[in-house]
């Protein structure tokens, strides 16, 4: 057990947000696919109706056999065994194994030293008489065991299923769950969170695992001192890893100037927090940063390290990534470390809106380090510890709370959510209930009422949660050191930089001229999501009122309607439900009002540069491919961002482009290839263009 562990081990954070050191969060979903540890408690218990009960003249291969059958039987009947008398010859060893109830026998008298108090504990012994005796006999060579002798009358109750379990001898930690307990144990969880953490991992409920709460106290103190040694051991091996990560690092920066990274050390001189990007990422964040999350959520149980990773969303929708920090705590300084520090890499630019977990350590931070940036906090981030929290109050009122929850959602005025919020938790007696108190205190960062108009460029979004898990997942792949976990991170967030995009056929669905406008100028995805609103707003009636703003409502719907600010001098719209400011796509109730001024073509301003698709990664900031005797290759980039804008407006363009573009392609390189590598004339010098 004083071996270090094999693997880098990162889960995701159970401290509640809430400060109470010994309230723990779970999370939605973990728990629906049981893992293999589960399997292999619930395979333990074995079928009654499949085990035949021993009888004499039953034969086993040895002694142990016997020994694993009987106490299977004796689990499925509702008691234990134990082993109680073996005989001994010259000849063939062992010969005769007795195995008996637990209840066997009679506990002998113990003298009590005179002038100490001791406990007087009750002994479970009772004189039951349940019991299996075995005879080996060897046959041509061969040894088998009989049963010679067998009783299954008891002078004791039973035990139920649930509470077999429990007796000592079904009670056993396996090494697994042992190696676990030490490094929660390392990581300062206290006893209770450590059982909590096994049954969240094992996918199982409270009470099931195959031990006690006791059984596990007694095992970590008994293993003090393995777990100093185990201390030691991973206290070495962090420093040794962190030292690897940073040789990582300057041998990246070396091979790669735009790649940026830092550290601190602590008062011991020893790596406190490290924190790197790409140059790529901080091109990406030049043209994408106005909205980023910051993932918070993971961190290492072996090296109790917090993971960051800063993340955003380009013009096709993709997950890109703009940075990473490992950080030694969990702290408001390190939050302000981590933050000072990516805002340096990305140059001193701010974002716009910055979404993260709920935590209040992070809340400061941004405060202090963000004033002018907008913190929200997304709605998966609520939703996934709302269980966690309530389930188990609430009791079979959970199903009624959750959906009362949900409402609160789509509650239009900030006036409205605080009423509507009062009555939720005197309904559900919930006045003194801390996790309320928190959700309350943290309104302003996650009801939509509150935060209606913050732009969040599609990025709290179900679909753009599944991308970021899948994107984490697909780092935390049973990662052996730090270095490898930079390695991997690096891989991850590279092809995601440079993921191909491949040219998608756009099917027009209103025929009108602005979808045609629209689908030209915005890529796929950006496309999609106007489209959909497109098609909605035929669905809206508009009023003209006596200022010139229109009130524009579903035309079956009496409730529900926006508000639509119209100055046709400067070509400007607002609407009261305020997606564009969010989304950066003009919403139903505004396009209706384009559709009713006859306009053929939405203006300039209202298609964000974010979404267009000549918003290219690989052509932004300057760092593009250049030429010395003229800027063809800008001129091939427009050629080519023309043609597939084009070729996307009908099935038949698409399909034809693809099969010419294929054949002139290959022709070209073909000619270019059988011609003679100089003339007498300096080729022509392709570099790159010097950083900004």
């Amino acid at each position: 057990m004083t071996s270090i562990p094999s693997k880098n081990v990162w889960i995701r954070r159970q401290q509640c947000p809430c400060g109470d050191w010994k309230c723990y969060v779970s999370y939605e979903g973990e728990g629906e696919e049981p893992c293999v540890a589960a399997q292999l408690v619930k395979s333990e218990r074995v079928s009654s109706e499949a085990m035949v009960a021993p009888y004499v003249g039953m034969v086993f291969k040895n002694d142990n056999d016997a020994f694993e059958y009987y106490g299977n039987f004796a689990r499925n009947n509702g008691f234990s065994i134990r082993k109680e008398r073996s005989r001994l010859s010259p000849q063939l060893g062992v010969y005769k194994r007795d195995f008996v109830c637990y209840r066997s026998g009679f506990a002998p008298a113990k003298k009590k030293p005179i002038g100490e108090h001791h406990r007087d504990r009750k002994s479970v012994r009772c004189g039951c008489d349940a019991k299996m005796y075995l005879s080996k006999e060897v046959c041509e060579g061969i040894a088998q065991w009989f049963v010679v002798q067998f009783s299954n009358v008891h002078n004791h109750e039973l035990l139920e299923d649930d509470q077999v379990r429990l007796l000592p001898a079904y009670r056993k930690i396996h090494e697994a769950d042992q190696e676990r307990i030490l490094l929660l144990s390392k990581a300062g969880f206290p006893i209770h969170r450590i059982v909590k953490v096994l049954e969240l991992e094992k996918g199982i409920h409270g009470g099931q695992l195959p031990f006690l709460e006791r059984d596990v106290r007694n095992f970590v103190q008994n293993r003090k001192k393995i777990v100093q040694e185990h201390d030691a051991l991973l206290n070495e091996r962090r420093e040794i890893d962190t030292m690897e990560l940073l040789e990582a690092c300057k041998a990246t920066k070396e091979s790669d100037e735009e790649f940026v990274y830092d550290f601190t050390v602590d008062s011991n001189d020893k790596v406190e927090h490290v924190a790197w990007s790409y140059g790529y990422s901080v091109n990406a964040y030049a043209m994408f940063g106005d909205v980023v999350y910051f993932d918070t959520t993971y961190s290492s149980i072996t090296y109790g390290l917090l993971l960051g990773v800063w993340l955003g969303i380009d013009n096709h929708g993709r997950t890109i990534f703009f940075g990473c920090v490992l950080l030694q705590d969990e702290t408001p300084r390190s939050f302000a470390w981590a933050l000072q520090t990516f805002i340096r890499f990305m140059r001193g630019t701010f974002p716009q809106t910055i979404l993260t977990d709920l935590d209040p350590g992070l809340r400061d931070a941004i405060r202090t380090e963000l004033p002018a940036t907008k913190h929200i906090i997304p709605k998966w981030n609520i939703l996934s510890k709302v269980s966690s929290w309530f389930s188990l109050h609430l009791g079979s009122h959970y199903a009624e709370f959750k959906s009362e929850f949900d409402l609160l959602y789509s509650v239009e005025s900030t006036e409205d959510f605080d009423i509507r919020w009062g009555r939720m938790v005197s309904m559900f007696g919930l006045v003194s209930d801390k996790h309320i108190d928190l959700l309350f205190s943290f309104r302003e960062y996650w009801v939509p009422s509150y935060i209606r108009g913050c732009l969040l460029a599609q990025m709290a979004t179900p679909a753009y949660f599944k991308s970021v898990d899948s994107f984490l997942k697909g780092v935390f792949n049973a990662q052996t050191c730090l270095c490898s976990f930079f390695e991997k991170v690096g891989i991850s967030a590279n092809f995601q930089g440079h993921e191909h995009q491949e040219m998608q056929y756009l099917q027009a669905k209103t025929n009108i001229p602005i979808e045609e406008h629209a689908r030209s100028i915005l890529t796929p995805f950006a496309f999609n999501a106007l489209q959909h609103e497109l098609v909605l707003a035929m669905q809206y009636a508009a009023s003209e009122m006596a200022d010139g703003s229109y009130l524009v409502r579903h035309f079956k719907k009496m409730d529900g309607e926006c508000l639509v600010m119209w100055i046709a001098e400067s070509e400007q719209i607002h609407c009261s439900c305020k997606e564009f400011e969010s989304s950066g796509l003009l919403c139903r109730h505004a396009l209706r009002i384009f559709i009713i001024k006859n306009y053929f073509q939405l203006p300039d301003k209202y298609y964000l540069n974010r979404w267009r698709r000549q918003s290219s990664l690989g052509s932004s900031d300057g760092h593009g491919i250049q030429s010395k005797d003229g800027d063809w290759f800008h001129e091939y980039q427009h050629l080519t961002e023309a043609l597939f804008a084009e070729a996307s407006v009908t099935k038949e363009r698409c399909e034809h482009v693809r099969k010419e573009l294929m054949k002139e392609l290959t022709r070209l390189l073909n000619e270019v290839r059988r011609m003679p590598d100089g003339d007498g004339t300096a080729a022509m010098d392709l570099t790159e263009s010097p950083n900004d």
